[in-house]
């Protein structure tokens, strides 16, 4: 019996050897199908490097092989290639100067389940280039950039400072106020109205969104990108993501379906019917990207990306503040001289509050809030320092390398507006400011965000002193979610009134 199972015992482990021999095998042989790739730290068998870092926060592992192995490293999720490029002169030499070959979008799985490969966000090539073009210029016809946009920000940043007067001075939590305002923005541009905070619809799809981002950023949404077959197969709060997923989609399509037959050709009201009436007039072409499945994914691009980043920006910034009163009290300091109590901010008056504009600019680089931007993808092979990316690779452009770079920022490990603050104390621009990505792929709400984090914050601001319900010292300004990107934590605050 005992030489009977040691014989046994002695086969599984020849079988398991050749397994683990035949699994080397066939990375190694992907490995070299891959071309010249980068190098980077040895992957294991099945799951390449994918446990080797802290998967609630991947970023910093990229941040510690790119300096090991150089500005352009190569990891393995599973068996799936992912090259990482870090470094403003690397990053400036491939999202820009190689923008068309690294334009690509990678097949995100949790993304491409909320859009089908349809839309912006998730798309490439001509797809692409049509969706982005066509968002671009509707956004610019309804006011972005431009002083109409600035009216319908205001309008919002006027419900918000009533509803958190409402409070009195006692303790409330900011952050569904925060998402509500700042969804109200874009619907205005993308349905032609705003809802009211209660709508059933509305409270809805901000649910949605969070939701989507929740699972995005957790360790949950990390390992279904790797392995989406196999998460899928088990429980999971995922699964009612995707039915709710599934039935904004559905909103939506009904929202243009009710447009289809009462748009003004001539004076559409809202990015849906501008859509629908672009849809009309390419119905005979049957190469057309104007279909209902790119406007649904547009719509909900729009609607998810331009609530979910700029209202946690706004979030964060006021931790912030409750985290450096001294920071705080400088800004409001600022505001009264240049603008007063008896006008609201307007965007003509950022050159006159440098230090207030600094202080926007530095929650934003200190948040660092998409470390690595939307996973990018080669067009076509790619040859650049000396190496040949294949067609079709993933790629990670990781922004917070240069978003904490010493060589490019006076104090990049903390909070410090001085980071865009000249000798004079004027503001000072700075190329490493990357938060909006880099290349062709940079954010296409880039003017939208920024008209709408100085406008709340200085009006928040003018009208508000905000106090934690702890000592500073002991505030926690950390992100909490950091696998996908840097979400700011949930805490209640006082507004003090100062008018």
């Amino acid at each position: 019996m005992d030489i009977l199972l040691a014989l046994k015992t002695n086969a599984v482990s020849v079988v398991m050897t050749v397994l683990v021999m035949l699994l080397l095998w066939k990375i190694r042989g992907k490995q070299s199908s891959f071309g010249r790739l980068p190098p980077g730290p040895p992957p294991n068998p099945l799951l390449g490097n994918l446990f080797q870092f802290n998967i609630k926060e991947p970023y910093k592992y990229y941040l510690e092989v790119s300096k090991k192995y150089g500005s352009v490293v190569t990891i393995w999720l599973a068996n799936t290639p992912v090259v990482i490029i870090s470094g403003f002169g690397a990053l400036k030499e491939t999202m820009i100067g190689l923008g068309e070959e690294f334009s690509g979008r990678s097949n995100y799985p949790l993304i491409m389940k909320a859009t089908l490969g349809y839309g912006v966000v998730s798309t490439s090539g001509h797809r692409w280039k049509e969706m982005r073009k066509f968002s671009l210029m509707t956004l610019k016809n309804f006011g972005m950039g431009r002083r109409s946009i600035e009216e319908r920000v205001r309008e919002e940043a006027e419900y918000l400072v009533e509803m958190i007067k409402k409070f009195e001075g006692s303790a409330f939590s900011p952050a569904d106020m925060l998402s509500n305002t700042v969804a109200n923005v874009i619907c205005s541009i993308v349905f032609g109205h705003r809802f009211e905070f209660e709508d059933p619809q509305f409270k809805f799809l901000l649910q949605t969104v969070n939701a989507y981002f929740s699972i995005i950023n957790s360790p949950l949404g990390q390992i279904y990108n790797v392995f989406p077959k196999l998460v899928s197969l088990f429980p999971g709060k995922h699964h009612q993501l995707f039915k709710d997923l599934e039935e904004a989609r559905e909103y939506y399509k009904r929202e243009a379906q009710a447009r289809m037959n009462n748009v003004d050709p001539s004076c559409p009201q809202d990015f849906i019917e501008a859509f629908v009436l672009k849809m009309k007039e390419e119905k005979d072409k049957p190469d057309t990207e104007y279909n209902f499945d790119n406007l649904v994914s547009s719509v909900w691009n729009l609607f998810s990306a331009g609530t979910e980043t700029t209202s946690s920006t706004v979030r964060q910034s006021l931790l912030l503040m409750m985290k450096h009163p001294d920071v705080q009290e400088r800004v409001q300091r600022e505001i009264d001289e240049v603008v007063g109590q008896d006008r609201w901010p307007s965007t003509e008056d950022r050159q006159r509050l440098p230090y207030t504009d600094a202080v926007i600019h530095e929650v934003q680089r200190s948040m660092d809030l998409t470390p690595i931007a939307v996973p990018h993808k080669t067009m076509c092979d790619t040859k650049y320092n000396g190496y040949v990316i294949p067609k079709g690779t993933v790629v990670f452009p990781l922004l917070s390398s240069v978003l904490i770079d010493p060589k490019l920022w006076k104090n990049p490990n903390c909070f410090d507006p001085e980071n865009f603050l000249d000798e004079d104390g004027r503001f000072k621009k700075n190329d490493a400011f990357v938060v909006f990505g880099m290349g062709k792929r940079v954010c296409l709400g880039e003017a939208l965000a920024r008209t709408e984090l100085f406008l709340f914050f200085t009006s928040l601001l003018q009208h508000f002193t905000f106090k934690a319900m702890v000592p500073p010292e002991e505030l926690d300004t950390t992100p909490a979610n950091c696998s996908f990107g840097r979400m700011p934590r949930s805490y209640e605050c006082y507004a003090i009134p100062r008018m």
